[in-house]
């Protein structure tokens, strides 16, 4: 063969390869897009696992590819694992950084991997990219209401509601931001606007905490009772009976707390809200069967030991099943003063002076105590003096109660007491006044409705914060 013949033929053979690398380069290539397809199709059906291991398995032939990062890192968002998510999106960042969805989509994974700071700068940093985006305007006002910057969240909530005036979320977002800076009347607007576009049960909930706020309870009674017919929701059922409760309504308060414990009887709150309904109510027994069941459910609870201690007061009925629950609480928290106040007064009330059972001297240990671990509790100090009165040790009793009057003057009963106490050790003038500071509080009897009303008040308030605090 001559010289130019073998050239000919090698040059036909390298040709010869190429194009067989091609073809399997080629061949390759279609597979790796397969296979992203596939993922991409599984990350839509919620198959996040499988979604994972095939985007792994294209990574190493796609370092460089935008597209398997950024859905890598949605998927490892979606299974919770953010650390692998931050690391692919901040990967998909670097490789197109003018990208405003790719820096949401970090911000995002940022902020459940508690970088909210760094979180904070992605979503700036997408909204300066896209400054007319819906989802760049929505997503920092989301993040800002996270961040407790309501001011700061309204105009941008309100900007991507310009954009997209049908979003219902958006427009629910800045509702509630509305209502929780006092702009009642834009707040009601809102929501009566985005009602016309899609009816719901939590907007009618929301205009009832409007219309509340705003002192016209009898249309947020109304807010609340159509919220709930449209969704028995436990939030809703809890909400309306609670409006009763709050304005003193105590039958259709037991009524509507009674229907929701049907629906949900693994709810704390419903059984609390009924248990101090039917204390309000004067059915004490009741009452105390209810703040039971609501203390087994969520035993380290204190606003359910405040009600069952004041059920307990008026029912000592239950007194075994009432000492049970305060025990376990206060063996629950040790370091509580009141948890340990609860459990000396269920004792005391439990067991009556005459029963050989009662160990006065854990009583009084329990009271001391509370008061080591809390000596702005005027409770503890006036039932130490009264411990102490009740055993004619006058001398021991009357510093208790000095104290507690100094931590509340308008303990009406310590005024007596004391009185009484100065009495037994001849200081008449002293007794004179406690009496007479006495009987003027219990002419005015405000003091104690007052507080009683607070703390109905504050257990609603703050049982309600957990789902409607916050948008």
């Amino acid at each position: 063969m001559s010289r130019r013949s073998r050239l000919r033929l090698s040059l036909l053979c390298v040709l010869l390869a190429c194009a067989a690398f091609a073809a399997a380069q080629d061949v390759q290539k279609q597979k790796l897009d397969r296979q992203y397809q596939t993922a991409a199709a599984d990350y839509d059906a919620g198959r996040f696992a499988e979604a994972a291991a095939l985007l792994d398995a294209v990574l190493p032939y796609a370092t460089n590819s935008y597209e398997v990062h950024e859905l890598l890192g949605m998927v490892y968002a979606a299974l919770s694992e953010n650390a692998k998510a931050v690391e692919h999106l901040k990967t998909a960042v670097q490789l197109k950084p003018d990208s405003a969805e790719a820096r949401n989509n970090l911000a995002a994974s940022l902020l459940h991997a508690g970088k909210a700071a760094l979180a904070g700068e992605q979503f700036r940093k997408a909204l300066e990219l896209e400054p007319h985006s819906y989802d760049a305007n929505h997503n920092l006002g989301e993040y800002y209401i996270q961040s407790g910057k309501l001011a700061d969240a309204r105009p941008l909530l309100e900007e991507a509601q310009r954009i997209s005036p049908t979003s219902y979320d958006n427009s629910y977002d800045l509702a509630m931001t509305d209502f929780l800076l006092g702009n009642l009347e834009q707040a009601r607007t809102v929501v009566q606007d985005l009602a016309k576009m899609k009816d719901t049960g939590e907007l009618h909930n929301l205009l009832g905490q409007i219309d509340e706020k705003d002192s016209k309870f009898v249309a947020a009674a109304n807010d609340y009772e159509t919220a709930a017919h449209m969704d028995p929701s436990e939030e809703n059922l809890f909400d309306w009976a609670s409006e009763m409760l709050l304005h003193r309504t105590y039958e259709p308060a037991i009524a509507i707390y009674q229907q929701g414990a049907k629906r949900y009887p693994n709810s704390p709150r419903i059984l609390i809200g009924l248990g101090l309904s039917l204390y309000s109510r004067g059915k004490y027994d009741d009452a105390v069967k209810a703040l039971i069941a609501a203390a087994d459910l969520n035993p380290s609870d204190p606003r359910c030991y405040l009600f069952l201690s004041k059920a307990y007061n008026s029912s000592p009925l239950q007194a075994d099943e009432v000492i049970q629950r305060f025990r376990r609480y206060a063996e629950l928290q040790p370091n509580s003063a009141l948890a340990q106040y609860y459990y000396a007064i269920s004792l005391w009330k439990g067991k009556r002076t005459e029963d050989s059972s009662l160990d006065l001297k854990t009583v009084q240990s329990l009271l001391e105590r509370s008061i080591a671990l809390d000596d702005s509790l005027a409770d503890a100090h006036v039932q130490l003096g009264n411990l102490y009165a009740d055993q004619h040790k006058y001398e021991q009793s009357i510093p208790y109660y000095v104290r507690a009057l100094e931590l509340d003057p308008n303990l009406a009963d310590a005024h007596y007491r004391l009185g009484t106490d100065y009495v037994h050790v001849g200081q008449k003038d002293n007794a004179q006044k406690e009496f007479a500071v006495y009987q003027k509080l219990r002419a005015e009897h405000l003091a104690e409705v007052d507080k009683e009303r607070a703390e109905v008040q504050q257990f609603v308030y703050s049982a309600k914060a957990p789902d409607s605090a916050k948008p």
